[in-house]
């Protein structure tokens, strides 16, 4: 079997969704109008909280396959001003958030309880304003939302290989800017955090043996597997993970933004910040090195992503270890990605009506599990009923 990311194909039923005349694809999916149409269509379950639980209709896998979203689209009608990642969640809703996410994980693991043939995920992808807008791919839906998915190793290792150079899989390893360029201090920046069920994972020995990612990305083993995501430390030292890249993040390209920049105001460790970044020569050094190439090159400044963007993901690796990583998400698309899936969806009704009833009979599991532990009410769509 030869190790490389693969190109898989998942089929779709074409939306019946029209968007307005004289507007943009992406421009209406920001709307509370289609977010309402996610609702009606394709809406599993809902909370006072504001999460959404619902059916992808443009599906990374047909295996299983479901997202939630903290639904602010009608509270926060400014696309730019909704929460778009954990941090900016509050405690009350993120708690909730955190059992369902608990809930959704425990039920895939399982239904697919083998880590040789099913890969399992769950992460969230940041969903700023981190494109220019004038850029085809800018994220559809500015809100906080996260991804649940299973793909069959099978299914993924007779796909075909991905080419090695697909944009979308060029944000870690050697490409990317934080791994090329500051591998030792991000990795010394991230080891002083107080960490204690997580545990860090060395250079690249979680890597999936069929495509041979996560590439370059910092990784930590969840001690004690699936049980300890029912605990709060877990979420606390999951918050801190993604706390600490934040704060990593906005320095540098502060830095980048403006030589000697004083260090920002609401860091979340702003000590280390001092001691292992503003006076670190390798990270001063490459963020001269890119507000060189801006002043210079305006193609390249113009695709810089200014606001923190990432991914971060559990994932079970092929010794049945949960896993958690980080990716700085310069270029990459697609959460899949960042463990090498590429997903190439194509509109085909017969094909994925096949793979349907398999897929909405465990999303219905998924929700009344949620409802069972008081985590919201169910939705009625034309496909399902409320209970």
């Amino acid at each position: 079997m030869q190790t490389r990311p693969r190109e898989i194909v998942t089929p779709y039923r074409p939306i019946p969704l029209t968007v307005p005349e004289g507007m943009k694809p992406n421009e209406f999916f920001n709307s509370a109008e289609n977010l309402a149409d996610l609702v009606h269509n394709n809406g599993l379950l809902q909370n006072p909280e504001g999460l959404l639980l619902y059916r992808k209709a443009l599906g990374h896998s047909n295996v299983f396959d479901t997202s939630i979203i903290y639904n602010t689209s009608r509270r926060i009608l400014d696309p730019l001003g909704r929460p778009v990642r954990r941090t900016q969640v509050p405690a009350p809703t993120r708690r909730v958030w955190n059992r369902m996410n608990q809930i959704i994980v425990e039920t895939m693991l399982e239904r697919y309880p083998d880590p040789a043939a099913h890969l399992v995920l769950a992460g969230e992808a940041s969903l700023d304003a981190t494109w220019p807008l004038t850029s085809p791919g800018v994220p559809s839906i500015r809100m906080l939302h996260n991804h649940f998915i299973v793909f069959d190793k099978a299914q993924l290792a007779a796909a075909p290989l991905a080419e090695p150079d697909n944009p979308n899989l060029t944000d870690g390893g050697q490409h990317s800017l934080f791994q090329a360029h500051m591998h030792d201090v991000y990795r010394a920046f991230f080891d002083g955090l107080d960490l204690k069920i997580l545990r860090p994972c060395e250079d690249d020995s979680r890597r999936l043996a069929l495509t041979g990612y996560p590439q370059g990305l910092p990784s930590w083993e969840i001690r004690g597997g699936a049980k300890m995501l029912k605990e709060v430390r877990f979420w606390e030292e999951y918050d801190i993970i993604l706390e600490g890249f934040l704060d990593f993040y906005r320095s540098f390209f502060s830095q980048v933004s403006t030589r000697n920049a004083p260090m920002l105001p609401d860091l979340h460790f702003p000590q280390r910040v001092e001691e292992k970044l503003l006076f670190d020569n390798d990270f001063l050094k490459t963020a001269k090195m890119v507000r060189d190439r801006c002043i210079h090159d305006a193609r390249y400044a113009n695709a810089i992503r200014w606001q923190p963007a990432f991914k971060q993901i559990i994932y079970r690796d092929d010794e049945g270890d949960l896993i958690v990583t980080i990716s700085q998400n310069s270029i990459g698309n697609a959460i899949t990605e960042l463990l090498g899936v590429v997903v190439k969806r194509e509109p085909d009704a017969d094909a994925y009506a096949a793979a349907e009833p398999a897929l909405i009979e465990q999303l219905l599991e998924v929700r009344r599990r949620l409802i069972e532990a008081d985590l919201g009410e169910g939705i009625a769509t034309a496909q399902w009923d409320a209970i």
